[in-house]
């Protein structure tokens, strides 16, 4: 049985956080370690976070001396991961029971090297909408970015030295799941509705100009598109998105 390294980064989450933990506890699959990265500033967060240790005895803390953001505290997780499988969820997500047992076995018995699965969206505890996982390429990756990063597992093989998650406010997985696409691995589907994904009104991933900043940026610098390409590959992207929220 595989050890998991779950990687948890964590910033402002304390409604949610231990509903979250909560998920990785109730799992059927038990072997795994949990790696929760502070990277927040409050101290009163942290002494929270304290006593939630004392309950969940597989969770270790790793505290940012600075904040990186997601992508960067992800990265700190990763580092510090000793499992074989690197398994993704925010701090404010949550997984259904069987999760870890559903993937973990299909990816052992396919040998994928990395996977996601179906999910929900939730906002204000109800849920809104559900997305459906698919096999993804890069050539329809780079049209539609249809991955939950909480839904995601994958081999700690596959990160080497620039497969990492970029220093970007958002759609930082995205540029990870394309560099990963890129080597020639298909991201396998699960059609399984296995997380929860809480939608937030307020969040980073919910303001308009920062991802059209930040999806140009995902062309341009990343995949070193020209100008052009960059804007018509982020009309394509943006429409796409559009068109699977209506």
């Amino acid at each position: 049985m595989p050890l998991v390294s779950i990687v948890v980064p964590y910033y402002r989450k304390k409604l949610f956080i231990s509903q979250c933990l909560r998920s990785i506890h109730n799992q059927t699959y038990k072997h795994y370690e949990i790696i929760l990265v502070y990277d927040d500033e409050d101290p009163r967060d942290y002494e929270y976070l304290l006593t939630l240790k004392k309950i969940y005895k597989k969770l270790f803390i790793i505290k940012n001396k600075k904040r990186q953001g997601a992508g960067g505290a992800r990265n700190l997780g990763i580092k510090f991961a000793k499992g074989d499988y690197i398994a993704f969820l925010d701090s404010d997500d949550m997984w259904h029971k069987q999760k870890l047992k559903i993937q973990i076995n299909l990816m052992k018995k396919n040998n994928w090297d990395i996977s996601h699965t179906s999910y929900k969206i939730i906002s204000n505890k109800v849920a809104i909408q559900n997305r459906k996982a698919k096999d993804l390429s890069f050539q329809n990756l780079i049209k539609s970015c249809d991955i939950g990063l909480s839904s995601v597992i994958m081999k700690r093989s596959l990160f080497k030295q620039n497969i990492k998650f970029p220093n970007l406010k958002t759609k930082e997985d995205y540029v990870l799941w394309l560099k990963i696409a890129r080597q020639g691995k298909t991201i396998y589907a699960i059609n399984k509705i296995l997380m929860s994904w809480q939608k937030s009104s307020n969040s980073l991933s919910s303001n308009t100009l920062r991802k059209l900043l930040d999806g140009y940026c995902v062309y341009r610098m990343y995949l070193s598109y020209s100008v052009i390409k960059s804007l018509y590959s982020l009309f394509i992207l943006s429409f796409n998105f559009i068109k699977k929220n209506n």
